[in-house]
């Protein structure tokens, strides 16, 4: 299944960092499409991470930032707040969708209670629940539009977007906690 690059009119302009992240990892990658990152992001964190002590999960890399694992429960977080977006417009539903408050979340999470192998078990088992309901769309769904945030976005955008945040994320983890 080829799902085409949305244009601009179909997500919010803080979305195209995610979507030029998830078409850098397509390139970068040597994936044949955005369905197949999709499948592979969950190798690229067990990579980077299977063997990190289990303490880098409470590390974060400079004051007022979270910790590795709050990081990670964000992208499990935003990954089922976009899959649900994702679902809502690809079944046609146009109810405005509120926007939700990471930030306000993240100490609600109790990721600190939480080993990293816990935390990337989560972040597989969402995954794995995107992957499926992607993967059960057609092209007439993935064109559907919704709102959210009040915006108009496409059920399109919402998988460049849950693919790129992840992406994003991957590559600060990289550079912030593991290379730190």
């Amino acid at each position: 299944m080829h799902i085409a690059r949305p244009s601009e009119e179909e997500y919010a302009p803080y979305a195209l960092t995610y979507i030029n992240a998830a078409a850098a990892d397509i390139t970068a990658g040597g994936h044949a499409d955005l369905l197949a990152l999709l499948r592979a992001q969950p190798r690229a964190w067990h990579t980077l991470l299977d063997s990190a002590p289990p303490s880098l999960a409470g590390f974060a890399y400079a004051p007022g930032k979270w910790t590795l694992a709050e990081s990670i429960v964000h992208v499990s977080d935003t990954e089922r707040v976009f899959a649900y977006r994702l679902m809502r417009f690809a079944r046609g539903d146009r109810t405005a969708l509120p926007p939700f408050e990471q930030d306000e979340w993240v100490p609600q999470s109790r990721a600190s209670r939480r080993t990293l192998v816990d935390v990337l078990d989560e972040l597989d088992a969402v995954r794995g629940a995107t992957v499926a309901l992607v993967s059960s769309l057609d092209d007439e769904a993935i064109a559907q539009i919704g709102v959210a945030s009040g915006r108009d976005v496409s059920a399109r955008a919402m998988i460049w977007m849950i693919a790129g945040h992840a992406a994003h994320h991957l590559r600060l983890t990289k550079e912030k906690y593991v290379g730190a």
